[in-house]
């Protein structure tokens, strides 16, 4: 499964425009981050370690809209920290939904059912719940118990309500094959949740647990195994089929850092959502004076083992709008 159709001819529409722009350097997706606090502290997350009077600031919407004006990516990922703890984040949704774009407001769904009230279903709105496996095992990545009881009665709450939601899993190497098949099961068929991303989690530099992190090679052995036997096309799984195929190991694609741009309370982050070598004041001065050239598998050794979808699903994506069979496949598998 890949993104819903009104969503494939938004961003279609979109690339169309750049290729006609002559444009080489544009976002798909804008993570956007209006605060670093949050009310979990996820062994695999280094967002809380920043210094507590940033952890207390909180972006004015103002200074939100005007980032995303600027960057122009037709879809936003509203991030952080919890974006349910920002007191204007319903402000802040509805007004990029009133410019048209298609937004999705992460969150771990401790706040959802207190907040849930202030938001109205939209076709261009969707939840994105953090599920990092089944029971125990979802409490245990984010170190606080009964948190997988929580979410998934907010999960059933806000698709009774009228919701999308999606969901975010991260594999860590204390997963394995039938885990990721087991959580992935579970979403698709007894939640049935909307839509489904996964990904290797990304080893953060500031993360307290550093020994969870999976390398190249054990990506590609787990989600073989996983996706084996017919089952990621049962799956509602909101991701290019050539990003699949890349978790796989049949398909080797260069990162694109700038095609999920995060912008937070310390501006545009250089080079992407993942790494922090400082930011950039302006959308523009992100593009021209980052070193792009210096990023990469087998350029810088942070790189090395990333295969997340925030810096290889822009290039899935680029790659298959460059195929017509890619492409027909990509709308075949919706």
């Amino acid at each position: 499964m890949a993104m819903p159709l009104h969503l494939t001819v938004k961003l279609g529409t979109y690339l169309l425009k750049q290729k006609l722009r002559g444009v080489r350097k544009y976002p798909l997706i804008m993570e956007l981050e209006p605060l670093f606090a949050c009310n979990l502290k996820c062994a695999g997350c280094g967002k809380i370690q920043h210094p507590a009077p940033l952890l207390r600031q909180r972006m004015p919407v103002e200074q939100a809209l005007a980032a995303v004006e600027e960057c122009g990516a037709p879809m936003v990922s509203i991030a952080g920290g919890e974006p349910l703890m920002h007191p204007q984040i319903d402000v802040l949704t509805a007004e990029l939904l009133r410019r048209k774009k298609f937004v999705v407001l992460c969150t771990n769904a401790l706040l959802l059912a207190r907040h849930m009230h202030k938001f109205r279903p939209d076709r261009n709105f969707a939840w994105m719940v953090h599920i990092d496996g089944l029971g125990e095992r979802h409490d245990e990545a984010v170190a606080k118990s009964g948190v997988f009881d929580r979410a998934v009665a907010a999960i059933r709450a806000a698709k009774e309500a009228g919701f999308a939601v999606y969901t975010n899993t991260t594999v860590f190497n204390t997963d394995s094959p039938q885990t990721v098949i087991d959580t992935l099961d579970y979403l698709n068929g007894e939640l049935k949740v909307d839509r489904m991303e996964i990904a290797p989690g990304y080893a953060y530099q500031k993360a307290p647990d550093q020994s969870r992190f999976l390398g190249v090679a054990q990506t590609r052995e787990l989600f073989a195994t996983a996706f084996a036997d017919g089952r990621r096309k049962k799956w509602r799984l909101n991701h290019s089929p050539l990003y699949l195929d890349f978790l796989e190991g049949k398909r080797e694609f260069e990162c694109t850092p700038w095609g999920v741009p995060s912008y937070s309370l310390l501006g545009w982050q250089r080079p992407c959502y993942l790494l922090d070598d400082g930011h950039a004041a302006t959308w523009r001065e992100l593009l021209e004076t980052t070193d792009w050239s210096a990023y990469g598998r087998g350029r810088d050794p942070r790189c090395d083992n990333c295969m997340a979808h925030c810096g290889y699903e822009p290039s899935a994506v680029l790659a298959t709008t460059k195929s017509l069979r890619e492409s027909l496949r990509a709308l075949v598998s919706r």
